[in-house]
C-alpha cells in the first residue's frame, strides 16, 4: 500500500469523536463500549494526542498525559486493521514520544494485554515493579470537600 498520503496530525480539536468510536470498536477490544462524551473528556485532557488519517478518514490514533519533565503515560494506541503491518503504529508511538510535552519526560509509561513485542521493538521494556492499579468504582473512596484538606480545597 502507499502510505504516501497518509498525514499524522498533532490537533485533538480537529477529531471527529464519531470516527474514533468507530475506529475503537473495530480495533480495540478494551475500548469497544466507549461513549462519544467519555470519549471527548479523555481526549480533551490528553496532550499530546496524535491522529493519522488517510485523506479525511481517521486510521489511527495515541494520546498521552505527562508532568512534561518525570514521567508520561501513553493511552490508546491504535490503527486500523486495514492499515496495521506498514509501520505506521510504530511511526504514531514514535511521533508521539517526540512530541515536545513528550521528549524531555524521564520515563514513559504504557499498558498493554498483547502487544509487548511491538514495544519492545521500539525501545520498551517490561517493568514489573509498577504493577498497582485502583479502579475508580472499586476503591470506595468517596471523596467530599469536608474531607479534602482546607490547603488544597483553595486550590479548587
Amino acid at each position: 500500500m502507499d502510505c504516501r498520503h497518509i498525514q499524522f496530525r498533532d490537533c485533538k480539536f480537529s477529531i471527529d469523536l464519531h470516527q474514533l468510536q468507530h475506529l475503537f470498536q473495530i480495533t480495540a477490544f478494551w475500548a469497544k463500549s466507549r461513549n462519544l462524551e467519555d470519549l471527548s473528556t479523555a481526549v480533551m485532557n490528553s496532550d499530546p494526542v496524535i491522529t493519522v488519517w488517510d485523506k479525511d478518514q481517521l486510521i489511527g490514533c495515541a494520546r498521552a498525559t505527562s508532568d512534561g519533565v518525570y514521567r508520561a503515560t501513553i493511552w490508546d494506541v491504535v490503527i486500523h486493521p486495514d492499515y496495521q503491518g506498514l509501520g505506521l503504529g510504530r511511526k504514531l508511538v514514535e511521533t508521539l514520544i517526540a512530541h515536545p510535552k513528550m521528549n524531555r519526560v524521564e520515563r514513559i509509561y504504557l499498558m498493554t494485554t498483547y502487544q509487548q513485542e511491538f514495544y519492545r521493538r521500539i525501545g520498551f521494556e517490561t517493568n514489573g515493579s509498577t504493577t498497582m492499579v485502583l479502579h475508580g468504582s472499586d476503591h470506595g473512596v468517596l471523596i467530599t470537600s469536608q474531607s479534602i484538606p482546607e490547603s488544597v480545597e483553595s486550590l479548587a
